[in-house]
């Protein structure tokens, strides 16, 4: 069972371009170097190529709300915008386990590429969305809140 696009537009309201309730997620990537076909983007920790993640696969993007979205953008790539990317994640990590999990169909799933900075060499990994939704939340509890003035 795939990450549709329905499923995104609930959680995000906010979206641009083309809009098809039928449209799957095969991976979810947070870099924009990572291999993706049929992904959704997101620049999580990094300014953001979307022309690379493009080029790789990406077919879709969450996106900051206040950030600008490059000129070169199709028309009709959907981006879901949202005021927060790490909640933004965090809320996809969710809804998908919740769909996994009251599921028959295990065969199709999508595959959530998520990494930090150090390489897989220097860092356990784990590939199980349960305990990187886990991570995520304790990294998001963990920053310091944003200082303006």
């Amino acid at each position: 069972m795939y990450l549709m696009y329905r499923d995104l537009a609930v959680l995000f309201p906010s979206v641009k371009g083309i809009k098809d309730n039928e449209l799957e997620f095969h991976t979810v990537a947070s870099s924009s170097s990572a291999l993706q076909p049929k992904g959704i983007y997101i620049p999580f920790g990094e300014a953001g190529n979307l022309k690379e993640a493009i080029e790789k696969g990406a077919i879709a993007a969450l996106w900051h709300e206040n950030a600008e979205t490059p000129a070169y953008t199709p028309n009709h790539f959907p981006i879901f915008y949202t005021n927060d990317l790490t909640k933004g994640l965090k809320d996809i990590m969710k809804l998908y386990i919740e769909k996994l999990s009251k599921s028959e169909e295990k065969m199709n799933t999508t595959n959530f590429l998520i990494s930090g900075e150090k390489s897989l060499k220097e860092n356990e990994a784990t590939y199980d969305i349960a305990v990187m939704a886990e991570r995520l939340a304790e990294a998001a509890g963990n920053a310091k809140p944003e200082r303006r003035g």
